[in-house]
Order: structure tokens, then C-alpha cells, then sequence
């Protein structure tokens, strides 16, 4: 049995149990990966797949083998990474939904670069659906999100309280601080972060526990985009509270209340839970945590 095995095995699994899938995306030939997967469970005795006519199903024995291949191969591969490519074995590689992205993410970095500035720390932004993607895919060590991970793989460790609120404009029928009824909400010209966003499926959430739907008249992944909606007249919108301090300050835009509705939330450290997560990684994870604590508040996001 040999790295080799480990790698096929896995790229089966990948590619949905389906061996002709896995060939091509190993350019190998399919009975090439079939004999592997067959080489597998002589050596091991047991069935990895059970095989239902035409198709493969992962066996309990499978599932097993499946974690021991990932964080095998993933320990290898960060290995080979290392050693091949000795100046780059400082690489951090974070993921940040689009909230935490914008507005937290570069503060973190900064207070990072003070304390490892040997380390180098590659971001990406993004939708916390697609985050996940990147996660299982080994192309990202770990990521902040700010709703919960669906995959199993993934681990979630609350690490900061948020909250969002409803935006209305200054100066029109709402005042700050304002409470309104959620039939009356749910009856206004709603704009909202898009469908996959972390911000978007706490306000669904929170929506459908109170037994409401509604259909927004705008979507998009800019909050700037949004509050200038709002600002202009164009209707309410539901955004995290730090992201539209600013315009609030500046007496823009006005925060109301919503009777019955819970639009509280936590940001997530999320990440796989076969990643081998190194120094630098637990120790970007440990200013996350602490960082309310120990810094000043992060400037907001401005407006266009």
C-alpha cells in the first residue's frame, strides 16, 4: 500500500464513488484506478465500496479509510510544499467571508505582520458556501465565516458575537432606535446581501423561525452597494451592525428594532478536521479570538 493508493482512493471519492470520473481527473486509464482500488482492499481484507450494479458505495470500512487518506496525504503534501520551496514554508492561506473579508480580515492581518513578519498570509474573500469548497479541497489552511459550516469534515469554533440590524434612511418615517412590527417589516421594499452569503442565511433563518418569507427587491454582495440603496431612498436593508457604523455616525442612515425578530449571530474559525494546522495557523487563530480585547475597534468600511 503506498501514497500512491491513498491519492486514487481518494480521487474516487472525490469524484462522487465514480472510478471513470477519478481516471480522468488522474489521467490514468479507469482500470488502472479500479485494480488500485481492488490492491486496497486485498492488503486491508475488507471492502472499501460496496458495488450496487454499475455503481460504488463508500462502506463503513471506506469512510474510515477516507480520513486516515486525507490527513495522510494532506500531512505529504504540506511536507513536499516545505521542503521544495523552503522560503515559502511561512505560508498562511485564510479564507474570509465577504463581512469579515471587508471590514475585520486586513485589521488582523496588520496585527499579524507586527508579530510574524516572517510569515506570509495569502486571503481570500469570499462566499462562506464557496469558503467551504476551499476547505475540503486542502486550498486553504482555515477561514472565518460568519455563519456555521453544513459539511461534516469541517470543524466551527464560535469566536466573536455579532449582530446585524435593519438600515432605514435618515430623516423618513423611522427614528433610531425604533421598534416595528414584523408584519410591517416584512411589507417593506427589502434589500439584502445575496443567496450563499453568511449575512443572508442568519436573516432567512431568523425570518422563518418567526414564519415569514419575503422576496428582496435588490440583492448583492456589496454592503456599500447596499447602504447607498438605502441612503437614497430605495428601501430597508439588513446588514451587520459594525459594517454601517460609519453612515450611522454621519447621520446617513437611522437603525430600527424589529419586534420578534432574532438577527444575532457568531463569526466562525472554521477548517478541516484532518488539517495538520501549523504554529502560524494556531497562532492566527489565537489573535482572532483575542483581538476585541487586546485592539482598538477596526475602522469601519467607508461609502462611495
Amino acid at each position: 500500500m503506498t501514497l500512491r493508493h491513498m491519492l486514487i482512493f481518494r480521487a474516487v471519492c472525490a469524484a462522487g464513488c465514480n472510478s471513470t470520473k477519478a481516471a480522468e481527473a488522474l489521467h490514468m486509464t479507469q482500470p488502472a484506478v479500479s485494480l488500485a482500488v481492488k490492491e486496497l482492499e486485498s492488503y486491508y481484507g475488507v471492502r472499501l465500496f460496496d458495488r450496487i450494479g454499475k455503481r460504488l458505495q463508500l462502506t463503513e470500512a471506506g469512510r474510515s479509510f477516507l480520513r486516515y487518506a486525507i490527513h495522510i496525504s494532506d500531512l505529504f503534501e504540506d511536507m513536499e510544499r516545505g521542503l521544495r520551496d523552503w522560503d515559502a514554508k511561512g505560508l498562511l492561506r485564510v479564507g474570509a467571508s465577504i463581512t469579515i473579508g471587508s471590514q475585520l480580515m486586513p485589521n488582523y492581518v496588520r496585527a499579524f505582520a507586527a508579530l510574524y513578519p516572517e510569515t506570509e498570509v495569502r486571503v481570500l474573500v469570499e462566499q462562506s458556501d464557496r469558503l467551504e469548497k476551499k476547505l475540503l479541497a486542502n486550498e486553504l489552511d482555515f477561514a472565518l465565516i460568519e455563519g456555521v459550516a453544513h459539511d461534516p469534515a469541517i470543524v466551527s469554533e464560535a469566536y466573536m458575537e455579532d449582530e446585524l440590524c435593519v438600515v432605514c434612511p435618515a430623516g423618513g418615517p423611522w427614528e433610531e432606535n425604533q421598534t416595528m412590527s414584523l408584519d410591517d417589516f416584512a411589507r417593506q421594499r427589502l434589500l439584502l446581501r445575496e443567496p450563499g452569503s453568511g449575512t443572508r442565511e442568519v436573516f432567512d433563518r431568523a425570518m422563518e423561525q418567526a414564519g415569514y418569507a419575503v422576496v428582496p427587491v435588490w440583492e448583492a454582495m456589496s454592503t456599500t452597494a447596499l447602504v447607498n440603496a438605502v441612503i437614497n431612498g430605495l428601501g430597508l436593508a439588513v446588514l451587520p451592525r459594525r459594517m454601517v457604523l460609519s453612515a450611522q455616525d454621519r447621520g446617513l442612515v437611522a437603525t430600527v428594532r424589529v419586534e420578534g425578530l432574532d438577527l444575532r449571530r457568531s463569526f466562525f474559525i472554521i477548517h478541516h478536521r484532518d488539517k495538520y494546522l501549523t504554529a502560524s495557523a494556531l497562532s492566527f487563530m489565537a489573535l482572532c479570538r483575542a483581538y476585541e480585547r487586546d485592539y482598538p475597534t477596526p475602522a469601519c468600511c467607508g461609502l462611495s
